[in-house]
């Protein structure tokens, strides 16, 4: 199995991701296929497929922020069972991260990611993909370290439709397992910039950044 990066909507492999995406995740969790254009186009952005027999079984796109040493996962598909994926996924994204944080000059302090909570809402079937089953998935983060941020989380659609997405978590990885509470300003700042491509943000999603920056700290919780 290859660990391959895409940084072109013309790679035949983006082709089998995007129709993967549509698979397994619900609409408006999936970017319109032109619109990945100039992400995939991004240094920042990395996006990366796993593949075997020239098919995208899998993929994962993530992002280091040097300034702040954090990293976000975007996302992690798991397209079929039996082939360890997650595993494969996981470190292979560790380990570029790293390697991106080791030129910055330090160790990565953390990852943040978005988790679906199924004890809030039940209704995703992700394609039928058991290994995506929202409550398996949880479980598995929180065996890799994520822990909840103490805050009501809505993000908003990316459908750009000014919509409020409930039902996920914000969370946090950090490195340091004996981290149990994060600046509250470095949350604002990161939510602030990673949805600034969106441009009809829903009123909770403000509302939800305003009272996030009339905080000191988070506390991370167990997920």
């Amino acid at each position: 199995m290859e660990y391959r990066r895409i940084t072109s909507i013309e790679d035949p492999l983006f082709v089998k991701m995007h129709n993967l995406m549509k698979e397994v995740f619900p609409p408006e969790e999936v970017l319109e296929f032109s619109l990945w254009k100039e992400p995939l186009e991004d240094p920042g952005i990395r996006v990366f497929v796993a593949v075997l027999d020239d098919e995208v079984v899998g993929t994962t796109e993530y992002r280091y922020y040097p300034d702040w040493n954090i990293a976000m996962t975007d996302f992690t598909i798991i397209g079929r069972p039996g082939l360890s994926l997650g595993r494969f996924l996981a470190r292979n994204r560790e380990k570029d991260l790293q390697a991106l944080a080791k030129e910055n000059g330090k160790e990565l302090f953390g990852m943040f990611a978005e988790i679906y909570d199924p004890y809030q809402l039940e209704d995703h079937d992700f394609g039928g993909v058991k290994p995506m089953n929202p409550f398996v998935r949880r479980e598995v983060l929180s065996h890799l370290g994520y822990k909840r941020l103490d805050l009501s989380y809505v993000h908003p659609s990316w459908e750009n439709n000014g919509e409020a997405v409930r039902g996920l978590d914000f969370c946090f990885m950090p490195t340091d397992e004996n981290v149990s509470e994060i600046s509250a300003g470095l949350v604002a700042d990161f939510l602030t910039t990673y949805y600034s491509v969106l441009s009809n943000k829903p009123h909770e999603w403000v509302q939800m950044v305003e009272d996030i920056k009339n905080r000191e700290t988070i506390s991370l919780l167990p997920l």
